[in-house]
C-alpha cells in the first residue's frame, strides 16, 4: 500500500488507537518514524515501541500507548509540515505549544528532536508535528 504521508499515517494510527482505548498500535517501519517515536518516548507521551518482523519480511513498529487514569497520554497530535506544504522554522521562530506544555517535533540537520532540544542545539528545521 502506497502512503503519500508516512508520518501523518503513523500519527493518525496513534490518534485513532487512543480514541478506541487500545494498548498497542502497529505501523510500518522507517527510520524517520522510529526517530519520531524516540522523541515521543523521551518526552513521556508513549510507553515505548519495538520493531517487529512481519511474515512478509517487512519491519513493523509496535507502539505501546500510555494512559493516565483512563485518559490518553496524548491529548492532541497534529501534523504541521505536509508533503504539499512544508513548514520550516529558524531557531528564533521555533513554535511553543501551549506555553511550553506541549512539544513540537523537528527534523533538523542534527537529527529529529523536540523544539526544546533544537533551542539548546541552536538549530532550526522542518516542523514535523505538534503534540500536547
Amino acid at each position: 500500500m502506497n502512503v503519500t504521508d508516512p508520518i501523518g499515517d503513523m500519527l493518525t494510527r496513534i490518534r485513532n488507537a487512543q480514541q478506541r482505548g487500545k494498548s498497542k498500535v502497529a505501523s510500518p517501519s522507517s527510520r524517520l518514524r522510529e526517530r519520531v517515536l524516540e522523541v515521543l518516548q523521551s518526552e513521556g507521551y508513549i510507553r515505548g515501541f519495538a520493531v517487529t518482523e512481519r511474515t512478509t519480511g517487512q519491519a513493523e513498529l509496535e507502539v505501546e500507548l500510555k494512559y493516565f487514569d483512563g485518559e490518553p497520554g496524548i491529548r492532541e497530535i497534529k501534523r504541521v509540515s505536509k508533503p504539499g506544504r512544508r513548514v520550516y522554522a529558524s531557531v528564533g521562530e521555533l513554535p511553543t505549544i501551549y506555553n511550553g506544555l506541549g512539544v513540537a517535533i523537528m527534523s533538523t540537520s542534527k537529527g529529529v528532536m523536540s523544539d526544546s532540544q533544537a533551542r539548546e542545539n541552536n538549530v532550526g528545521g522542518e516542523v514535523l508535528c505538534t503534540v500536547f
